[in-house]
Formats: structure tokens, C-alpha cells, sequence
């Protein structure tokens, strides 16, 4: 990388350094020359050095996408960024540089060695993504607390870590409490962990060890039963009948209601609201059983149709190698035909009927793809009149039960407005309750707020009844729609894909003929017979 600029003076990162960079490190071999000749593009490259430059910060790397290694070791950088484009990454290492914070690693999922040493970092973080992280090089830094070292226990894979230089490696027991908490690693600063090393390890740090897998057992535990939650909820949400297999519906109708709280007190109401819950929270769960039947009969529907998607399509693609293996070997048997017959008129006629030839191969594998293309045809349409029927079917069952619940409700404000009204007459008799609260009484002094009061929750209840009707049915709809629009968008992806292949290959046969007609018969110029 000599030459590069004047190592004396800082440096900005452009695409001119690092076009020089590519090519100065392309290969020397054939396959190099190529590349440096057609000028080698950016997502090509596998592998840059950027050493030793005086770089003072990461740009310009958006193209790079199948990078694998980046070394911008020993220079100016101070804030790691600039690498989200890089998801192929397996290696970096930017040591020897002025770095600070660890920062900007969230999209290098894949990346294996990681080399930060001779910085001026204090704090091991915001590394979590990096999950396949074997080799962690980290010398030289400022880390002074020896728990902190402890974040890089979520790394299973580490085998490797070099923390020499830091002042935490200088503690007493600093190897000891290394091995005894990362009991799969196997180099420490730069030495192999013996098994005398780890032994001693395990007796000293026992019950911080035996303490600590206690916690992490406990905390993955929850994580576990977080997940499960989460998978839960996700296939009931794919089901459409999230929230229903319990009383979520109805505690949300009746939430943020003062007065009809206030309501609930009268006599004679709790046994109702109770009564109402229950049959609300039936309906319910007959609800969610159902969505959770239909969509395993719709899940079960659309496999049955990839299943039978992808049989067609392998049949096909067999045929069509068979047909083109057969043709192969006749087309090279023809070639070496040609090559030995030296009469310009034959080989005229030859390459003639060949081109025929190579037209009918065109015909006979567009046949087939049409053949293809109206059995998938067929076969889409059966799943869109399936699923279809399917969505009707469950939308009338929704429609059913959400009438039911409309019912109920009718019928609970009936009830309740009974008992209202009786209530307001006790009251304007002025027929003392002993049971009445305070409040209860102050309300059904107005009659007007009462019967209001009572409208607006009847309202309320009915619009989240009907709310969530409409939403289960809108979104099991707009799913019917998308899948068959995506199976048909993906189907005619794969046509043209495969239509325009058909096309470049039998163009290339035609090319390979037209080549050999013209390389070998057509009359040399004057001199160079």
C-alpha cells in the first residue's frame, strides 16, 4: 500500500482510495488480471486492507456488500460507523486506532473475530447481535472491573480473548476468575488455558459459579416462557382471534366508565354485570375455537397447495433437463461433426438443419412451460375458490357470534335500565335504602344523567362489540387477497424467469453455430491465406 498519500497527514475514506486499494490487493494471477483489467466492482470484493493510513473515520463502504474481512487496523479512527452495509462480515479488526465506545456492530450478525485492541475503551458494550463471535481481541484498553468482563458470557461460541494490557488483568485472580466463568474458553491472552488452570478455577469460584448458573437458569426461563408467550400470540394473531379466549373483549367494554361504575353498585346490577361476563366470555372462547380451527384447515389448505406447487414444478424441470440432456449430447456430437468436415455447402446445410433443430428445442420447452404454467393456473384457482369458501364460511360464523354478543348486551341494558327506572322511583319517593351508597344516591337524584349514562355505555359497549367484528373480518379478508396475490405475483416470476432462460440458452446454441460458421468458412482476407 505504499504510495498511498503522505502517512503524515490525515486522510478522509473516498471511493478513489479505495478503488486503488481493490486493485492493488486484486491477485496477481489470471483470474486477477481480468478483474483489475475490467476494473473490479465493489460487491465483488471479499477482502481489504485499509492499514496504516491515517484514516480518521469509516465511509464509503455502502457498496461493499459480500465483504467477509476488513482490516483498518493502525490508524485515526475514533467512532466505529459506517459498517451497516457490511451483513457478510466475519472479521474486523480495528486495532491500534482512537476509539472510545464500542458502537455501531448492530448489523454484523455474522462476524467471527472482532479485534479492538489499542484503543481507549473503558466499557465492554452494545456487542448482543454478535452471536457467532468466536475471537475477541480487546488488549490494551482501559477496562478496570473485572465483573464487567462478564457481558461476553452470552458469546457461546468465544474460544478465544485477549485482554492483556487493561487493568483488570492485572488483578490476582484475574486468570482464575477467566476460566472459572468462561469454562469453553481456550486462550486466554495469548496462552492456552491447561487443565490444572481450570480445575483450580472451579474449586475457588464453586458457589459463585453454582450461584451464578442459578440465576441464568432462572433468567432463561422467562426468556423461555416470554417466547412461548410470543409464539402463542403470534399464531393466534395469524388466526385473527387474538385476545379472545378470555374475558379481554368485555373488560374492554366496560373500562372507563365512571358512571357506569357508579351504576354497577344498584342493587340487583352486579349479578347481572356477573351473568353478562360469563355468557360474553362463552361467546368468546366458542370465538377463538373457531378462528384457531380455521386457520389450522387454511394453514393445511395452502400446504396442501405448495406441496402440490412444488411436485408440478419439480416434474417439469425434470422433463426439461431430460430434453435437454438429450439435445446436449446431440449438439456436441454435431459440433464435433462440423469441426471435421471441411466442404463449406455441407456444413452450410448442417448448421441449417441444426438451427432447426435448436428452434424445435426452443418449441418443445416453451410447450412445456406453458403446459406448466396452465396447470399452476389450475391449481391457484382451486386454492383461491377453497380459501375463498373457507373465509366466507368463518366470516358468517363471526358474523353469528358477534350477533349473539350484541344480544347479550341488549339484553343486559334492558335489564339494567328495568332496575334503574325503580330505582329512580325509590329514590323520588324518597325511600330511604340503607344498602344505597352515598353516591348511588346522588346520581339517581337526575333522572336525565341516569338514562344518559346508561345510553352512552349501551353505545360504548355495542361499538367495541362491533369494532372488533369488523377488524377480525377485515383482516381475515385482506389475508385471502394478499396471499392469492403474492402466489400469482411469485408464479409469474418464476414464467418469466424461466421463459427468458429458455431463450438466452437455445441464443447461446444458435451463437456457438454462428461462431463456428464464421471463424472457419468464411474467406480469409487477401495475405492471410
Amino acid at each position: 500500500m505504499s504510495g498511498f498519500c503522505d502517512k503524515s497527514e490525515p486522510i478522509l475514506m473516498s471511493d478513489e482510495i479505495l478503488q486503488k486499494a481493490v486493485d492493488e490487493q486484486t491477485p496477481q494471477n489470471h483470474a486477477g488480471r481480468v478483474d483489475k483489467a475490467k476494473g473490479k466492482h465493489f460487491n465483488d470484493v471479499l477482502k481489504i486492507r485499509l492499514e496504516y493510513l491515517n484514516i480518521l473515520k469509516i465511509s464509503h463502504l455502502r457498496d461493499f456488500t459480500s465483504l467477509t474481512r476488513l482490516d483498518l487496523n493502525n490508524n485515526l479512527i475514533e467512532r466505529i460507523e459506517g459498517l451497516d452495509h457490511l451483513l457478510n462480515l466475519t472479521w474486523l479488526n480495528l486495532s491500534f486506532n482512537r476509539i472510545k465506545k464500542i458502537e455501531g456492530l448492530e448489523s454484523l450478525r455474522k462476524l467471527e473475530l472482532l479485534n479492538l485492541s489499542d484503543n481507549k475503551i473503558s466499557v465492554i458494550e452494545n456487542m448482543d447481535e454478535l452471536e457467532k463471535m468466536t475471537n475477541f481481541s480487546f488488549a490494551n484498553n482501559l477496562l478496570e472491573q473485572l465483573d464487567s468482563v462478564l457481558y461476553l458470557k452470552k458469546f457461546k461460541n468465544l474460544f478465544t480473548l485477549n485482554l492483556y494490557g487493561n487493568p483488570v488483568s492485572k488483578e490476582d485472580d484475574y486468570t482464575l476468575f477467566i476460566a472459572a466463568h468462561f469454562p469453553n474458553l481456550m486462550c486466554l491472552d495469548y496462552r492456552l488455558f491447561n487443565e490444572k488452570t481450570k480445575k483450580e478455577a472451579s474449586i475457588k469460584y464453586y458457589c459463585v459459579i453454582e450461584e451464578t448458573r442459578h440465576e441464568e437458569l432462572q433468567k432463561q426461563q422467562v426468556l423461555d416462557a416470554e417466547k412461548r408467550q410470543k409464539a402463542e400470540l403470534q399464531l393466534h394473531t395469524d388466526a385473527f382471534v387474538e385476545f379472545l379466549n378470555g374475558s379481554c373483549l368485555f373488560k374492554s367494554m366496560v373500562k372507563d366508565d365512571p358512571e357506569a361504575e357508579t351504576l354497577h353498585c344498584v342493587a340487583g346490577v352486579a349479578p347481572l354485570l356477573q351473568s353478562f361476563e360469563q355468557q360474553m366470555v362463552a361467546l368468546c372462547v366458542q370465538l377463538f375455537e373457531a378462528g384457531m380451527a380455521e386457520h389450522k384447515q387454511r394453514e393445511a389448505e395452502v400446504n396442501s397447495f405448495l406441496s402440490g406447487q412444488t411436485q408440478a414444478v419439480t416434474d417439469y424441470q425434470k422433463r426439461a433437463a431430460q430434453i435437454l440432456a438429450e439435445f446436449e449430447q446431440q449438439h456436441k456430437e454435431m459440433l464435433l461433426e462440423l469441426q471435421q468436415l471441411s466442404d463449406p455447402d455441407i456444413v452450410e446445410v448442417k448448421v441449417s438443419h441444426h438451427s432447426n433443430e435448436i428452434e424445435q428445442l426452443c418449441t418443445s420447452l416453451m410447450s412445456l412451460e406453458f403446459q406448466l404454467v396452465s396447470q399452476l393456473e389450475e391449481i391457484i384457482k382451486k386454492l383461491e375458490i377453497n380459501i375463498s369458501d373457507m373465509v366466507a364460511n368463518f366470516t358468517e360464523s363471526v358474523q353469528g357470534i358477534f350477533a349473539q354478543c350484541r344480544e347479550l348486551q341488549d339484553n343486559y341494558h334492558r335489564k339494567v335500565q328495568e332496575i334503574a327506572v325503580a330505582t329512580l322511583k325509590k329514590v323520588a319517593m324518597d325511600n330511604r335504602d340503607e344498602d344505597m351508597p352515598d353516591e348511588v344516591r346522588m346520581l339517581f337524584m337526575d333522572k336525565d344523567t341516569v338514562m344518559d349514562a346508561l345510553a352512552t355505555a349501551h353505545d360504548n359497549h355495542l361499538q367495541k362489540i362491533n369494532d372488533r367484528e369488523t377488524q377480525l373480518v377485515t383482516r381475515v379478508d385482506a389475508w385471502r387477497v394478499a396471499l392469492i396475490k403474492e402466489i400469482q405475483d411469485k408464479e409469474l416470476k418464476r414464467n418469466r424467469t424461466c421463459v427468458s432462460d429458455i431463450l438466452r440458452y437455445t441464443d447461446y446454441l444458435r451463437e456457438q453455430l454462428e461462431e463456428f460458421l464464421f471463424h472457419d468458412f468464411l474467406p480469409h482476407p487477401p495475405g492471410q491465406l
